[in-house]
């Protein structure tokens, strides 16, 4: 059963809420501007909210992604007063030990769902959202599912391929291009349908959350490493350099707007960076030295990327044309790790010199034309989706 609803969630009048024992998977983007307080507050006043799962990095963005624990491990229960409550760790992928399990919600009647996603088939939480459905539906569970639906933070464009079918879990999830362009509850909608769940569904337009009425989608950072504007529109692509050893930005005030590595020096002489650039952004040559992650506290020369306002940028593209350039010039790039991350023949054939520039815009077109008629389907608003018709060389 699937329902798309346009009016909030404490005027639901389903049994399940007003009765039922509740969940509730989210993080720190789940807070309510009009009362000044996080979902699970609202709902733990109801009496009847029995858990809050939270994503990897913490309900809070609070545990460092390199993999260091933080100094004092937060009680959120006790932080919160929230007696009776459990607090549970819920991620992707099997073989982990907090991923999505039948146990875990045999107590629950209906697990409500809010937090921000980043519009790309990277995103973790997305990722541990398809479990979910997967395993609810597998299982025969009996919860009910209500989606608190959220904007794309990057908007309705749409960028690159889907991953090969049996890719690695570092592909990101099958079927979802790089940046997917549909709303949380739109890509609910699609998991919904390919799962082939029968779980009641029901997904909450994004237009009567409060707030859509105070606050832009990215006023709370979705995770710890995007926290600003334009991270977003930067990270599908930058994301792609994890498959080199390049650093993107990780461990700096700006992940994923610059990229940049210890023996990359010989860039700040150069006086022309055409081969790197693109019509989207401005190149800004910088030094940075990333506090965590890949080469933290070393310094890495490279550039920031700075949007130009009003003109298209495809960051997909943008990143497979930079680390073409930087092997193609000698830098000393290894990329050898690229074929397994892009889950994608003609854009790994790119990357190492086979292919041609108007052999991958070729491709990312079809894709990106398949991707668009697909996802219409499963869509809820009237805004449709769009893509970068002419791809920059330069």
């Amino acid at each position: 059963m699937f329902s798309f609803r346009t009016t909030p969630l404490d005027r639901q009048e389903d049994l399940v809420l007003r009765k039922g024992s509740l969940a509730v998977l989210c993080n720190q983007s789940a807070w309510n501007p009009e009362r000044q307080e996080y979902l699970f507050e609202s709902l733990y006043r109801s009496g009847r909210l029995r858990k809050v799962f939270y994503p990897a990095d913490g309900l809070f963005g609070e545990i460092l992604q390199d993999g260091a624990a933080p100094r004092e491990v937060v009680e959120y229960d006790r932080a919160f007063g929230m007696t009776g409550c459990r607090f549970i760790p819920l991620h992707s992928g099997a073989g982990e030990d907090c991923a999505p399990e039948p146990s875990m919600f045999e107590d629950v009647d209906a697990l409500i769902i809010e937090y921000q996603d980043t519009g790309s088939r990277y995103d973790s939480m997305t990722a541990v959202l398809y479990d979910i459905f997967q395993m609810i539906h597998i299982s025969g569970l009996s919860v009910s599912v209500y989606i608190l639906d959220r904007e794309n933070i990057c908007g309705r464009q749409v960028e690159g391929t889907p991953p090969c079918p049996g890719s690695l879990p570092s592909a990101g999830i099958e079927g979802i291009p790089h940046r997917h362009g549909l709303t949380l509850g739109e890509l609910a909608n699609l998991f919904y349908s390919e799962v082939g769940a029968k779980f009641p569904l029901h997904i909450i337009s994004y237009m009567v959350r409060p707030a859509t009425q105070y606050m832009m989608p990215w006023s709370i950072p979705p995770r710890p490493d995007v926290p600003g504007l334009f991270t977003s529109h930067f990270y599908c692509g930058m994301t792609l350099l994890s498959g080199t050893d390049l650093s993107c930005g990780e461990g700096t005030q700006r992940p994923y707007e610059m990229f940049g590595a210890p023996y990359l020096n010989p860039l700040m002489g150069l006086e022309d960076v055409s081969g790197l650039s693109d019509a989207g952004v401005f190149l800004r040559k910088c030094i940075f030295t990333p506090r965590s992650g890949h080469y933290s506290g070393e310094l890495c020369y490279g550039f920031q990327m700075l949007p130009r306002p009003g003109v298209p940028y495809h960051s997909a593209a943008h990143a497979l044309r930079i680390v073409r350039q930087l092997v193609a010039d000698g830098m000393g790039v290894d990329a050898s790790a690229m074929p397994e991350v892009l889950a994608d023949e003609v854009m790994a054939s790119y990357v190492g010199g086979q292919a041609s520039w108007n052999d991958l815009k070729e491709h990312i077109k079809v894709e990106e034309q398949k991707w668009i008629r697909k996802a219409r389907r499963y869509m809820l608003y009237d805004e449709q989706l769009v893509r970068v018709k002419t791809l920059s060389n330069k």
